[in-house]
């Protein structure tokens, strides 16, 4: 049965989420069903993925990061070493956070949320992703735990950054959605080190207090490392003020009802004693917020995924658009608000960047539609978009660049509007030189969306996987077995979890 348990807007809910992050990792309370934790091991799966590919093709952040790491060389007291991906040196635990998490995001193709919970009518809407499982994996090197107690630690991460983004909005505020990644990852990562709930109420406070990211970071016509990073950078901080708290260092208590800190300052509660939101927690059973999230199945801007869908809904049950290409003349797609201001705004219709161009409809949708007439499919897994779809060559393809042009965005109006963010509607019509338009249904609940019922996911997730892993390695099979199946794995596994080869990596 579900277990919650509720921190009311007129509480220290600082306070209250350390308690809850010390209780849960001490397993003071019932335990996550099992479906929560099968969803767990996949989230986390995907995110190994992610990240090894994007440190084999020497993406710059992670790099740059990775490197960074190599040169603060660190083993705990109790001997416990954080390390990074490819590595067994123990390193400043705060400089493997920052370099994981950050090769996690890179390609921005692992989980996202967006902060829906009508049931509660919690609403706010904040996007939110699975970056911040490294935090978990380094505590847990550190601290010298075992595997369920490293899924403890991202159970919690999940939980409270998805319960956060249902309750607070801050890109409404121009701040970066990372905040709640942030939080959420000093909770879990104090309470996996011993700290106490004070201790991590002052960890928040500082990084709530001195360390807030604003949205300029995904400023600019063309999208730079620093967007793809946002989180890493946010969980270096998040780190960084867990150690200081709980080396003495006080941070500003009970910083969520503070007037001056940006929850009150930007949501004004209308009394003096309160936060501007209760805040609701899974305990056990199957209603964590995981359940709610969703996986991207390639590299896109996970608001164009309904459009992918529609789009392959259309080359499947008209399949002479792929034999003849030439008589599409037109595509339009609707969509909803905010998508339609996130990744179809006139910017986005020249990307030279990789990070503009997964965040641009007209390109992922041009690039699929290329793919597809090249090779006469329109199947999610054969065409599903890879780092190869976002190298210079084919950011510069001709024929890519010709398809965009035809691609028109349409805003949907209310219609469409009501419907997100419980689903992503989204529909797309082809105008042909001859004959009647042909026109997809309204797509809800594409697939790797938490609410779809048709697609074959963990078919899907095991082709992502392979596709992602084998630019980083030769053995791909045994790179999913060290990573799945987390909560079984010993002491000794977690702190040699990251000891294995990457492709190109010294």
């Amino acid at each position: 049965m579900p277990a919650y348990v509720t921190l009311p807007r007129d509480t220290n809910q600082a306070l209250g989420i350390g308690r809850y992050a010390v209780q849960m990792l001490a397993g003071d309370f019932d335990l996550p069903g099992e479906q929560v934790v099968a969803r767990l091991e996949q989230f986390h799966l995907d995110s190994v993925a992610c990240a090894v590919s994007a440190i084999a093709c020497r993406t710059n952040a992670p790099w740059v990061l990775r490197n960074e790491a190599l040169q603060y060389p660190h083993v705990a007291a109790g001997g416990g070493r954080a390390t990074c991906f490819g590595s067994s040196t123990g390193v400043a635990p705060e400089k493997a956070v920052v370099a994981n998490c950050s090769a996690v995001r890179e390609w921005d193709a692992n989980g996202t949320n967006f902060g829906y919970n009508p049931l509660r009518g919690d609403t706010a809407g904040e996007f939110g992703h699975n970056d911040f499982y490294p935090v978990a994996i380094a505590a847990a090197q550190l601290a010298r735990l075992d595997g369920r107690q490293a899924l403890l630690g991202m159970l919690v991460i999940d939980e409270l950054r998805g319960r956060l983004a249902e309750v607070f909005s801050l890109k409404d505020h121009k701040i970066d959605h990372v905040l709640h990644g942030a939080i959420a990852s000093a909770a879990a990562y104090g309470a996996m080190l011993g700290g106490t709930p004070a201790q991590i109420e002052s960890a928040l406070g500082l990084l709530v207090a001195h360390y807030i990211p604003f949205r300029a970071i995904r400023g600019g016509r063309q999208l730079s490392d620093s967007k793809g990073a946002a989180a890493a950078l946010a969980a270096e901080l998040a780190v960084l003020s867990v150690r200081r708290a709980m080396n003495g260092l006080r941070g500003p208590a009970d910083v969520f009802r503070n007037p001056q800190a940006v929850f009150c300052l930007f949501q004004p509660p209308g009394r003096d004693d309160c936060s501007p939101f209760d805040l609701t927690l899974a305990t056990g059973g199957d209603d964590f917020a995981v359940m709610g999230m969703h996986f991207k199945l390639g590299l896109y801007e996970h608001q164009s995924a309904g459009a992918i869908d529609a789009l392959l809904q259309l080359l499947t049950d008209h399949p002479r658009l792929l034999e003849d290409p030439d008589q599409i003349e037109r595509m339009v797609v609707k969509i909803y608000q905010p998508a339609f201001g996130i990744i179809c705004d006139p910017a986005k219709r020249d990307p030279r960047t990789r990070q503009s161009a997964d965040h641009s409809m007209v390109y992922i949708l041009a690039t699929l539609l290329r793919k597809a007439i090249q090779q006469r499919t329109s199947g999610w897994k054969e065409l599903m978009l890879m780092p190869s779809d976002y190298d210079s060559l084919a950011l510069t393809d001709g024929l890519t660049r010709k398809l965009m042009e035809i691609i028109q965005v349409e805003h949907g109006g209310p219609d469409y509007d009501e419907k997100y963010p419980d689903g992503i509607p989204t529909s797309v019509k082809i105008i042909c030189r001859q004959g009647d338009p042909l026109a997809s249904s309204l797509v809800m609940y594409p697939p790797g969306h938490a609410r779809n019922a048709t697609a074959d996911l963990e078919d899907l997730l095991t082709y992502k996987f392979h596709a992602l892993a084998r630019l980083g390695t030769d053995d791909v099979g045994g790179l999913r077995e060290r990573f799945e199946r987390l909560s079984e794995k010993t002491v000794a596994q977690i702190a040699q979890i990251n000891s294995f080869p990457i492709r190109g990596v010294a």
